[in-house]
């Protein structure tokens, strides 16, 4: 399926303007002789996927991602095998009636936030601005003024 640049100025082409006997031309495909408009939107966005800004900041994602879901994959699953397989040490008093299990389950959500915060941070100073600039680029070259 072929989806058509709407940003395609197609009246310059001599199609749809009217052709003297007051009705319009047919604004169809173009001819063989006639200019097509630049690439399809498909193309410019497998341009932009394969370019180097775009690698860099799929890169700079990954670099952050990928150990941050692991660790705190590895997190979780320690508290989970630790309350099954050690139920003692879970029950441990801490303070009053807190156990290390109370603890360990309130670090799973401070550990959340605190992940949460870190992305968010890491996405504001490492990937926002080139992701702006790629969207800025892609959106002019849909429009057929980036090229």
């Amino acid at each position: 399926m072929r989806l058509d640049d709407p940003w395609c100025d197609t009246l310059a082409s001599g199609r749809g303007e009217p052709d003297g006997a007051g009705s319009f031309a047919p604004a169809g495909r173009p001819g063989p002789g006639e200019q097509q408009c630049g690439p399809g939107a498909a193309e410019i966005y497998l341009e932009v996927q394969r370019s180097g800004a775009f690698q860099e900041v799929r890169r700079r994602y990954r670099r952050f991602v990928i150990p941050a879901t692991l660790a705190f994959l590895v997190w979780y699953l320690a508290y989970v095998v630790v309350a099954i397989t050690a139920p003692g040490l879970m029950a441990r008093p801490v303070a009053g009636a807190v156990n290390v299990a109370m603890v360990a389950g309130l670090g799973q959500f401070l550990t959340t936030f605190l992940l949460t915060g870190a992305y968010a941070r890491h996405a504001r100073l490492r990937r926002d601005r080139a992701a702006l600039d790629l969207r800025w680029e892609t959106q002019e070259m849909t429009r057929g003024i980036g090229r």
